[in-house]
Formats: structure tokens, C-alpha cells, sequence
């Protein structure tokens, strides 16, 4: 899935998915350039249908174009597609959800708060445990 946009100076930016195992990211890439932000997510084991995010970052010498928001939409837009319930543990995903939930579910979205199970399958991700 590759998506097209524009950031706030009116650059032409992709956010791309990839997925890898057991860590997978949406990522942002300016026109012609490799990724300078990604926002990282692991699929609950088993049925596949939460997806935990956990961490989002975008180099420093980007900051200010809206990199991270863009990655925050294109990534909820596509987890209502996908049918999967958010999960974010990651505070940038939280902080726009808080702010922003209602209109995430009235479009079709779901998110719920994390548990410790969660972090725990952050924990073994992150460690390459899967």
C-alpha cells in the first residue's frame, strides 16, 4: 500500500506499509527520497484483529511538516479498511485518538486502550521474540 499526500510546506510525501515480521511500520518518505518517519505496529498473535502501535518517529530535520500526523491518518484510515482494532500504546497515536476517537469510530474505526498483554507482546516484538 503506498499513499500519495502532501505535507503542510505543500511537499509531495509516500507513506508506504511494510510488513515485516515480527515488526511492521508505515513509513514517510519525501518525493524521491528514502523514509525519514515511520510508525511502528505489531498484530496481536492469534486472530490478528488488534494492532498494537507502539512507536512513531520522523528525523529531526523534518519536524514541523506534519510527517507524524500524516503517518497517524493514513494508518487509522487503513486499519478501518483492514477491519483491525487500534491499539496504541504509542503516545502520538493516543494523544489523536484522545482528541480525535469520536470521529475515528463514526468513521468505521475501533481503538481500545492497551492491557499489559499488550505491552508484553510489544516487549517480545521489539526483542525479536515474536
Amino acid at each position: 500500500m503506498i499513499t500519495t499526500l502532501k505535507d503542510k510546506l505543500g511537499a509531495t510525501v509516500t507513506v508506504t506499509l511494510e510488513i515485516d515480521n515480527p515488526v511492521s511500520s508505515y513509513t514517510v518518505s519525501p518525493e524521491g527520497e528514502p523514509a525519514v518517519g515511520r510508525a511502528d505496529f505489531v498484530d496481536s498473535p492469534g486472530t490478528g484483529h488488534d494492532r498494537i502501535f507502539f512507536h512513531t518517529e520522523v528525523d529531526d530535520e523534518f519536524g514541523g511538516r506534519g510527517l507524524a500526523g500524516l503517518l497517524v491518518r493514513v494508518a487509522l484510515d487503513d486499519s478501518i479498511r483492514r477491519g483491525v482494532t487500534v491499539v496504541p500504546v504509542c503516545p502520538v497515536f493516543a494523544r489523536h485518538l484522545r482528541t480525535h476517537g469520536s470521529e475515528f469510530t463514526a468513521r468505521g474505526g475501533a481503538f481500545r486502550r492497551p492491557t499489559p498483554a499488550d505491552i508484553a507482546v510489544v516487549t517480545r516484538a521489539a526483542r525479536g521474540e515474536a
